[in-house]
Formats: C-alpha cells, sequence, structure tokens
C-alpha cells in the first residue's frame, strides 16, 4: 500500500452450483451499494447453474462484461432493471488455489457462500478444500470470521443437516434460502431480497432490502399493519 491507503478489506462471496443465482446477485449488488468491497469465487458448477437460469455465460476472461450483465438483471431475468457498478470486485478463478483467499493471512471480513449446494455444504464441513470455494470457506473458519451459508436444497437428508449442524458448531451461520411473506411480496423480486437480505443480516451488513417485522399484523401486499394489541386475548 502507498502512504495514507487504507488496506482493502473484502467480503467474499462464493457462488455455488446450487439453483438460486438471483440470491447471489441480490447479495452482490447491496454489498457494492453499502460500499464493501467483494472477492468474487464461482464455481464451475455454478456457470452452469448460472447459463441455465440466466442464459449468461461467466467466462474467466471476460468476468466484468459477464458479472455486469448478470447483476443488471432481475429476479425475472428482465436484462438493464439495475444499474451497478462493479469496481469494488476483485474475481477469482476457482480452480486457483494458491489466490489470496486460500491463505488466512489475506485479510477479509468473512465469506458469504450464497447459493450453496449441498456438495458444498457437505465440501466445507468436511474439510475437503477441492476448489478455492471450499478452500476459503475453510480458511474463513480457521480464522474464527463470519461465515454465512445459504444452503438452496428440498427436501434436507440426514447426512446434510448433520454437515449443517457441523457448520454452525464450527462457527458458521446456517440461512436456509427460504423466503418469507409478511413483509408484503409483490414480485419475485422482493421474494429474492429477503433471502438476501437475511444473508446480510447474519454477517453484520446494512442494507434496505425488505420491511422489517415491527409487531403488527397485515392483511397482505398493500394493506395497512394491524398492532397487535388489537388483537383477541382468544389468538
Amino acid at each position: 500500500m502507498n502512504a495514507g491507503e487504507t488496506q482493502r478489506t473484502p467480503w467474499i462471496v462464493g457462488v455455488s452450483g446450487a439453483s438460486g443465482t438471483p440470491y447471489a446477485a441480490a447479495v452482490l449488488r447491496a454489498l457494492l451499494g453499502a460500499g464493501e468491497a467483494v472477492d468474487l469465487i464461482v464455481s464451475r458448477a455454478s456457470r452452469l447453474t448460472l447459463l441455465d437460469e440466466t442464459g449468461i455465460s461467466f467466462r474467466d476472461a471476460h468476468w466484468q462484461d459477464d458479472l455486469r450483465e448478470w447483476l443488471a438483471r432481475g429476479a425475472d431475468g428482465k436484462p438493464g432493471t439495475f444499474a451497478v457498478d462493479i469496481d469494488g470486485v476483485r474475481h477469482w478463478s476457482a480452480g486457483d488455489l494458491a489466490a489470496g483467499p486460500s491463505s488466512g493471512s489475506y485479510a477479509t471480513k468473512g465469506m458469504l457462500i450464497v447459493p450453496a449446494s449441498t456438495a458444498c455444504v457437505a465440501g466445507v464441513a468436511l474439510g475437503l478444500s477441492k476448489d478455492l470455494l471450499q478452500r476459503a470457506a475453510s480458511v474463513t473458519l480457521k480464522e474464527r470470521r463470519a461465515l454465512v451459508v445459504a444452503v438452496r436444497e428440498s427436501p434436507l437428508n440426514g447426512q446434510t443437516l448433520r454437515h449443517l449442524v457441523t457448520l454452525d458448531d464450527a462457527g458458521a451461520s446456517v440461512v436456509p434460502a427460504s423466503p418469507a411473506f409478511y413483509a408484503g411480496a409483490t414480485h419475485i423480486q422482493d421474494l429474492v431480497d429477503f433471502v438476501a437480505g437475511r444473508v446480510l443480516d447474519a454477517a453484520g451488513v446494512p442494507h434496505a432490502l425488505y420491511t422489517r417485522w415491527e409487531g403488527e399484523l397485515g392483511g397482505g401486499p398493500g394493506t395497512p399493519r394491524v398492532p397487535r394489541t388489537s388483537r383477541t386475548d382468544n389468538d
């Protein structure tokens, strides 16, 4: 660093091969919007999912162009929905096991895996480090930094549940990609943003992606909420 410069301390965002690339896009947009630096790792399997869900090919040699196109899309697939500045992003190839995030001496704020496939969950829980995404997650745990795992699978079998318990015991936050409806969602983007917001909540990153619960009942989207004190004692 030059004199007067501050150290760049990014959040690592790992995108694994589970369905749910709009969740990752929403998290990335919110991090960048909050002024956070981001180190991005896109697994080989997730590139196939991204291609299937959006039609976008994520290529190492053209990652800036591909990332801009991806983050500009809404959850409904409409291009040009969002204006995004990716200057705060650094990309690492998933096969680069000599990359910065592979070492504990590389300073980061923590790591968000969104979406997290069951294969990714197993690899991190077992410490396999078969690619940079898994290695970075293992480093995050050993350095006692924040690790948020947004698992996306249904139903969950016993083996995956045991792996999730292992991650919880190791200090990770497990955030199932389960949208809620109390925030008054009227569009698929609202449901995606709710999950992304819960991921960021677990990481302690401020955002305004969804309406928070404040103790008032609602009657569906667009209906004023009713204070809980108006309910009967029999409710």
